[in-house]
């Protein structure tokens, strides 16, 4: 796989501008190309944390105002990279519209404030899918030499099917592996404008977390919460049991619509943490996931 670095690892305000004005014409350079997914890795360095957003980030999501950076922080650096690699014009997988399923952290150790990190990012495992395809987008994050951070992103592009992708294995749903296991520990309610908030923190202005006609545009009655919020909020209500090195997993179920309450329930039994988000009054599931200390 051949790498191609970048100057800055580019907003993702202005990435998401890009993929609206540059829609038809990508998905016209799709339906010529080769289906594949690009054999190149985006590479960027001069990635750090601004300290006024690190706070704001950590006062959002109920993180310790310290000079760690959060894991799910860490996503916000780093993402914009495979974001970007997602708008070549030879990527086979429309962009707008693709829903995040979910997403895979492993931090081998504290990322501080003032690190000079540098990252690469590339697409990997097309798989068919009953609902379209499935595609992993990887993000790994050095200081210097040293591997800190690595991030899975899955996303499912609905209606579209790429030739040669292997079948996905069959597995149990978000809900059937939620069980009813667990404390609730917290009740969040999250107001309309909790979308708006996370997106300053985190440059993710997706339209269908910020805007109601955006929302409306692929098929939700309003603004529905970030994936990426939601289950950071979660970890940083889990911060007792993670250490300085962990895997955290996580799973998308049903969106949060805004505005709205997420009961979450914690089962500290095994040796993963697992945690649900559901809705207090109808049991809908959110999310689940685990956290699993390592040593």
């Amino acid at each position: 796989m051949r790498e191609h670095r970048l100057d800055a690892v580019p907003s993702l305000g202005s990435l998401y501008t890009k993929a609206l004005a540059a829609s038809a014409r990508a998905q016209l350079s799709r339906r010529q190309g080769s289906g594949r997914l690009p054999e190149v890795a985006y590479v960027a360095d001069g990635l750090g944390a601004d300290p006024a957003t690190l706070s704001a980030y950590q006062h959002l999501l109920g993180e310790a105002g310290t000079d760690e950076l959060p894991a799910g922080y860490v996503h916000v650096l780093a993402f914009p990279l495979a974001m970007a690699l997602m708008l070549r014009p030879d990527f086979p997988l429309p962009v707008l519209g693709m829903v995040h399923t979910a997403n895979r952290v492993e931090q081998h150790r504290p990322v501080l404030l003032g690190e000079e990190l540098s990252a690469r990012a590339w697409a990997q495992s097309p798989r068919a899918h009953r609902k379209g395809t499935l595609v992993d987008l990887r993000v790994d994050v050095r200081s210097g030499e040293e591997l800190v951070w690595e991030g899975t992103s899955t996303y499912l592009a609905r209606g579209t099917r790429l030739p040669g992708a292997v079948a996905d294995s069959p597995a149990s749903s978000p809900e059937e592996r939620a069980g009813a296991a667990g404390d609730v520990i917290a009740l969040w309610s999250l107001g309309a404008d909790t979308g708006t908030r996370y997106a300053e923190v985190s440059g993710d202005r997706n339209p269908i977390h910020v805007s109601r006609l955006g929302a409306k545009a692929f098929g939700f009655p309003r603004p529905i919460a970030h994936g990426m919020y939601t289950a950071s909020r979660a970890l940083a209500q889990l911060a007792r049991f993670r250490g300085d090195a962990f895997t955290w997993d996580v799973e998308f179920a049903k969106p949060v619509l805004l505005p709205g309450r997420v009961a979450l329930a914690v089962d500290a039994s095994g040796e993963s943490v697992r945690y649900t988000g559901r809705h207090p009054r109808s049991g809908k599931v959110h999310l689940t996931g685990t956290l699993t200390p390592r040593v």
